[in-house]
């Protein structure tokens, strides 16, 4: 959710920046809709983990790491 937040105001800051043609404010916004993409893309690797053990399946979780008992 947070990082859904962070892209949509990078977002909004960039195109602040682009009416007020203040390239600062377009870097900024940049950045933070890069973060939210990489807050995402954690988010979705954590999912799938979570996902992939309750299916019995091998994976590194919080520097464990569990297995299915094969």
């Amino acid at each position: 959710m947070a990082g859904k937040a962070n892209e949509l105001a990078g977002k909004a800051k960039q195109a602040a920046g682009d009416a007020t043609d203040n390239n600062s404010l377009r870097a900024k916004g940049a950045a933070q809709e890069a973060k939210g993409g990489a807050q995402q893309a954690k988010g979705k690797l954590e999912r799938d983990a979570f996902r992939r053990n309750r299916k019995g399946d091998s994976f590194f979780c919080a520097n464990q790491i569990h297995h299915s008992g094969r």
